[in-house]
């Protein structure tokens, strides 16, 4: 009884109180970021958190229910940072093995800088597609390509937004990713019906994307200036240090064949971990215990040549802690968020402003990349929106599709595009961008990762236009009767439950 005298005591807080964290969040961060030039976000988020927590305790909880709603979200989430974790083991194992220096090899020889970056956006867009993860995708193949783009002397926030652009195009519409799975769960739709509805923003935002890469190998990247002394220099040092072989490509292959055979992800990574250690000790002469120290601190090497070095002398599971950090306090900040109400409130009175379909898909994008923007976790941007939409679309009359659509986009595309983001701080660690050491300009990889941010633009043009939003059918009307029945069911055995817990 007096369990339920606490809950029934909890406030929900207005939008004033709602925007305090997000405020002042917002501005600690910008204080952290743009005056103090600091490129970590930790402490901001940390005090944001902080903050959050204050206010759930002025509504009435108690530490232990924040400390729950934290949790919670942070447990969701395991699953991907389990996902980082065999990333850094990857990226050094597979250095050790001459994997990825086999593909800058092979890609120093076989591309022209004129055509990279546009091959280098399909590549990835085959290859995450494949494997369901844009971050394994950026984490193995991106870092290869980063090393190619680094000998045709093309800047790396071009290269880095290339890969992004195709990592996470796989991402939104792969059957095995986890988010392209999450959209749909929480509207009420299924999957394939989800990934066919997004092809009308998906496929112009590539050929867009696509075009633009093309016509900038062509004319904005000198492909003249690719000295071929440098780039021999570069073959010839991985030639010197590494066996180069078509066999070393084995370990990435097995992963993408065990992700098309549908194997969970985690398994399938570790896997391609084995593979590439076997390879190391075959090929490369390494032994367990060197394989080990790669797996997790990283590979080292000194060729003389710095850009080899500063590519090659990196992964491992330590590489990923700050990554791994960074999304564990983001997650809790937007877990903290949503058990105070704080967000509820701010889409709840976003949801009061808006009228008629135009205005309901406009907001469902805006606040998916709101909460990208300020919780910092890709889940919580498509879980929470979803949820709270999904009801008005339906007494609109329109298919939850366009909502589903709408929350993948600005949830999975945006979040590469945040630096303090999960999925933008993944991308600047495992590329080496830099951030934190000063190279601000590495930042101009977020407005050159074309694919991400046109395709929600293109999607929202269909809003206003009215093109590609389906109506629902008769099919998706009934089905939504069955749930309705079933929530009323459970509704009324809950009440007795708690009438008797009660007494």
């Amino acid at each position: 009884m007096n369990d339920h005298l606490q809950v029934s005591d909890v406030k929900k807080p207005g939008l004033r109180l709602a925007l305090i964290p997000v405020v002042l969040t917002l501005m600690v961060l910008g204080i952290q970021l743009f005056y103090f030039g600091d490129f970590t976000p930790h402490i901001p988020l940390a005090i944001g958190l902080a903050i959050t927590g204050l206010v759930g305790i002025r509504l009435g909880l108690k530490w232990k229910d924040i400390e729950e709603g934290v949790f919670h979200v942070i447990h969701v989430s395991l699953p991907s940072v389990s996902v980082l974790i065999c990333v850094g083991m990857i990226i050094g194992v597979w250095i050790a093995s001459g994997t990825v220096p086999t593909l800058i090899y092979y890609g120093l020889t076989l591309l022209s800088p004129q055509i990279f970056l546009a091959a280098a956006m399909v590549l990835c867009s085959v290859v995450s597609l494949s494997l369901g993860t844009s971050w394994g995708t950026v984490g193995t193949v991106g870092l290869a390509l980063m090393g190619i783009g680094a000998g045709f002397d093309i800047p790396v926030y071009w290269t880095a937004g290339a890969v992004v652009s195709g990592a996470f195009f796989g991402d939104k519409v792969s059957p095995l990713s986890d988010t392209t799975n999450l959209a749909p769960a929480v509207t009420g739709t299924d999957v394939f019906s989800h990934i066919k509805n997004m092809m009308p923003t998906t496929i112009p935002s590539m050929l867009i994307a696509f075009t633009i890469y093309l016509v900038a190998g062509f004319t904005l990247i000198d492909g003249e200036g690719a000295s071929f002394e440098k780039i021999n220099a570069i073959t010839a040092a991985l030639d010197a240090n590494f066996t180069i072989s078509a066999w070393l490509l084995l370990p990435a292959l097995l992963v993408i064949v065990l992700a098309v055979k549908r194997m969970p992800p985690i398994p399938s990574l570790f896997a391609g971990v084995l593979a590439g250690a076997v390879a190391a000790m075959i090929t490369q002469g390494a032994g367990i215990h060197q394989l080990l120290t790669f797996a997790n601190s990283g590979y080292s090497i000194d060729t003389g040549i710095s850009t080899i070095d500063s590519l090659l002398n990196r992964g491992g599971i330590q590489s990923m802690m700050w990554t791994i950090s960074l999304v564990l306090i983001a997650l809790g900040f937007g877990g903290a968020l949503e058990k105070t109400g704080c967000l509820e409130a701010i889409i709840a009175a976003i949801m009061t402003k808006v009228k008629g379909f135009k205005g309901v898909q406009t907001a469902a994008v805006c606040t998916s990349i709101s909460t990208n923007l300020v919780a910092g976790d890709p889940y919580l941007s498509i879980a929470l929106p979803g949820r709270m939409y999904a009801p008005i679309y339906r007494g609109m009359g329109y298919s939850t599709l366009n909502l589903s659509r709408a929350i993948e986009e600005g949830g999975t595309l945006i979040s590469p595009l945040i630096p303090w983001n999960a999925g933008g701080a993944f991308v600047i660690s495992a590329l080496g961008l830099g951030i934190a050491d000063g190279h601000v300009e590495n930042l101009l990889y977020i407005p050159l990762a074309f694919a991400c941010w046109v395709s929600p633009v293109i999607g929202l043009i269909y809003a206003q236009t009215g093109l590609f939003s389906p109506k629902a059918t008769d099919a998706e009307r009934h089905m939504w009767e069955h749930q309705g029945e079933i929530i009323a069911t459970e509704m009324v055995e809950d009440s007795f439950v708690e009438r008797e817990v009660t007494v």
